[in-house]
């Protein structure tokens, strides 16, 4: 009841960012499996090839009308998505899926340094308490714990991987916001099936280059590149739609529940968690009500105005 009243007053941007990470949480699930089948630039680019030609279709009026800056938008973005995607799916073949998910969540606090680099727009104070208090949060969810992160002589290659995708990944949120607040709006699904379509083909153009050969058909990879690949076009319509109205900091914090999902579908696949992992969890939602606190320092004129009222 509680959780339904909750959704229910969230604004429709934030519903569909929170409904994309449900779904982003279980694609760990699904590229964990479609490995055993084929290689990871295969995967990647068969996933989003899919995704574009479907956005392709289902927006072929618009793409008619498509600007020079909507293509150079959807393929800068392009970049940021295949390597996320890629390093993630590397990584994803020597670590678990829930390693995956809690370390791809380390763009939680790499967003706002990218934001203030990129945008030039320093997150307010509230918002570096909250992403503070869901960083925290995420390395009781990995397990590592305060100590361990200070060396990282321990990172395996899958690990090291793995975080150089969440820095891609911060730069793909940022972009997003960057391109999408710009003063002459773009439009959505025109740099959606940009986005997507580059994706694809940045992975498979790559294949040659790390000798990876186009695996045999087999619905082990097909299938999880099929629904994927569907997925993917909603949650990039999702992102770039409620975007225009979410800072990149908020959109951030909504995005930090990924883990949690990625961390219950390897639940499901008998990935067992430990009792510190659920602290994790509630230090990451206390993190996004931290960074929606609105405080206010009143004037000295204020204070005494307002001073014999309370009294």
């Amino acid at each position: 009841m509680a959780l339904r009243v909750f959704l229910s007053r969230l604004p429709l941007p934030e519903l569909a960012l929170l409904a994309a990470t449900v779904v982003w949480g279980g694609s760990y699930a699904a590229i964990h499996l479609a490995l055993q089948f084929c290689g990871p630039l295969f995967f990647v680019g068969a996933r989003f090839l899919i995704a574009g030609l479907i956005t392709a279709a289902l927006f072929a009026r618009q793409l008619r009308r498509v600007t020079g800056r909507e293509i150079l938008a959807g393929m800068v973005i392009g970049v940021a998505v295949c390597l996320g995607q890629v390093l993630q799916t590397v990584g994803l073949e020597t670590i678990t899926i829930s390693q995956s998910a809690f370390l791809t969540a380390l763009y939680v606090p790499t967003v706002p340094l990218l934001q203030w680099l990129v945008m030039r727009r320093p997150p307010r104070l509230q918002a570096w308490l909250g992403l503070a208090c869901a960083f925290i949060g995420l390395l009781l969810l990995t397990g590592q714990g305060l100590k361990g992160w200070a060396s990282f002589g321990d990172f395996t290659p899958g690990d090291t991987l793995t975080l150089l995708s969440a820095v891609a990944v911060a730069f793909e949120i940022v972009l997003i916001s960057w391109f999408g607040q710009a003063r002459k709006p773009l439009n959505i699904a025109n740099v959606t099936a940009v986005q997507l379509l580059a994706t694809g083909v940045y992975a498979l153009g790559a294949m040659p280059v790390f000798h990876e050969t186009v695996p045999a058909f087999n619905w082990g990879w097909a299938g999880p590149a099929l629904g994927l690949g569907v997925a993917s076009v909603g949650i990039q319509l999702a992102m770039n739609w409620a975007q225009r109205d979410i800072s990149p900091t908020r959109a951030t914090l909504i995005y930090a529940c990924e883990p949690i999902w990625g961390g219950l579908f390897g639940r499901f696949l008998d990935e067992r968690l430990p009792a510190h992992a659920f602290l994790g969890a509630a230090l990451i939602v206390a993190g996004v009500i931290i960074s929606e606190l609105k405080l206010k320092v009143p004037r000295s004129g204020a204070r005494n105005r307002s001073g014999p009222k309370a009294g």
